[in-house]
């Protein structure tokens, strides 16, 4: 949860200085709902376009922590 919140940071950080974060991660398409990895696990995000909003969808853990 701690890597999450801190990556998560991470992309607020980077959309405030004018980079466009709805092309991190890994998606069919920009805008879209991402997926990035984080500790052995992932979470997928969408990115709000028209507000400074980052909306964490889903957070999976590791498969040795299930």
């Amino acid at each position: 949860m701690a890597e999450v919140e801190r990556l998560a940071g991470q992309l607020i950080d980077l959309a405030d200085t004018g980079v466009d974060i709805s092309e991190l991660g890994n998606g069919p398409r920009p805008g879209g709902l991402r997926r990035m990895d984080a500790a052995g696990g992932w979470f997928y995000f969408l990115v709000a376009p028209r507000e400074p909003l980052v909306i964490i969808v889903r957070i999976v853990p590791p498969f040795d922590a299930l």
